[in-house]
């Protein structure tokens, strides 16, 4: 990141609504021109921090300012931003060119301008050709597109998101998530984006901002989020399938790092960081575990665990592995992989972990053409 100013600026905002939802205390910096994403379960104020940004929402308490400019009490049309819904709002009986422009009408924007906006719109969101068209003519995908373009042509350089994808099949997210990263990259603006899929935040984020219970949780790329969660919430809510997280009373005690509690500890790993063993197991911290299921996706197969005094564990192993419910199995992992969290607060612990390495007898796929059957 540079010096620079942040492009928005939140202090101490809390917005409270009866019932206690909405947020507390909120102090965030967005730096210009990148892609933030407000990410968390549902009422974890996300989309109200959203709302406070647009000035849809007023701030019980705080300020808010964008590009220098304190817009507390400003209302939206003040703000020099566009906003991109879940529904796509849009007239249908208006034409995609005359939905993706009525705004600058609205505004008496020269009739010259006007052109030129709408045919830089719809290049960049590809949709040349579709001018005439209306809505009820267009694919769920081409109708966000025509959102998009019409927070193209009004030329801010705010964009907010508040859950666009969400109407959309599995497949179309992902091709119009490619497409939303690709605009603010060729554009050069400043995205919020409100989600609670975690693989959107994944996949397009520069920074991810994940909420809970009206708070930040965790500032920082996708990978610090994954690799390095800062509560067992964070590991739990990030990665699909997401951390196994597990009582340290659990295990055995050759297990716990030096002076720790066991009874106040919490254990994570991921799916990818489990090593399965049958059969003899010699590693010094092997955990009994027996097989429940099972799930083939192809690429790889997720083996599902029960460990006694837990909710169990999910392994992820390349390939086509067949295992039957049922089977014994020994869990165990390299040191490094483990992840340690204060068993009250949730908050990461970084104790020196022993051993760094295992040399246990995996549970290995085979080719595609073969299964291993254990």
């Amino acid at each position: 990141m540079t010096n620079q100013p942040p492009f928005i600026r939140i202090n101490s905002v809390s917005r409270v609504f009866n019932g206690g939802n909405g947020v507390h205390d909120l102090s965030l910096d967005i730096p210009r021109g990148s892609f933030v994403v407000l990410l968390g379960p549902s009422g974890c104020g996300k989309s109200t921090t959203l709302r406070l940004i647009a000035g849809l929402e007023t701030a019980d308490q705080g300020s808010i300012a964008i590009d220098g400019k304190d817009v507390t009490s400003a209302p939206p049309s003040k703000r020099g931003l566009s906003m991109v819904f879940q529904s796509y709002a849009l007239f249908p009986h208006l034409s995609v060119a005359e939905n993706i422009i009525f705004g600058l009408k609205v505004r008496k924007t020269h009739k010259d301008e006007i052109k030129t906006r709408l045919e830089d719109a719809l290049r960049v969101t590809g949709l040349e050709g579709y001018e005439d068209r209306k809505p009820a003519q267009l694919s769920g995908g081409q109708r966000q597109r025509v959102a998009l373009a019409r927070a193209i042509v009004a030329g801010h350089p705010l964009c907010l998101m508040d859950e666009p994808l969400s109407n959309l099949d599995a497949k179309l997210r992902h091709a119009v998530r490619k497409d939303i990263r690709d605009l603010q990259q060729r554009l050069g603006i400043t995205v919020v984006y409100v989600t609670h899929d975690q693989t959107e935040a994944m996949s397009m984020a520069d920074i991810v901002i994940l909420m809970k219970d009206g708070r930040i949780e965790q500032i920082g790329n996708p990978a610090d989020l994954y690799l390095k969660p800062a509560t067992a919430f964070a590991a739990g809510f990030v990665g699909s399938p997401p951390m196994t997280l597990i009582p340290a009373s659990a295990l055995p005690a050759s297990v716990i790092p030096d002076g720790l509690d066991a009874n106040n500890l919490t254990f994570g790993i991921r799916p990818e960081d489990l090593i399965l063993s049958t059969g003899q197991n010699d590693h010094p911290w092997g955990i009994p575990a027996t097989v429940t299921g099972s799930e083939f996706l192809g690429a790889e197969t997720f083996i599902f665990v029960a460990i006694p005094g837990t909710d169990g564990a999910t392994a992820r192993l390349p390939g086509r592995v067949e295992i039957s419910p049922g089977t014994e199995v020994s869990l165990s992992w390299a040191g490094a992989a483990a992840h340690w969290f204060d068993g009250e607060h949730g908050h990461r612990l970084t104790p020196t972990v022993p051993g760094t390495s295992a040399q246990d007898t995996k549970i290995t796929s085979q080719p595609d053409t073969a299964t291993s059957t254990l």
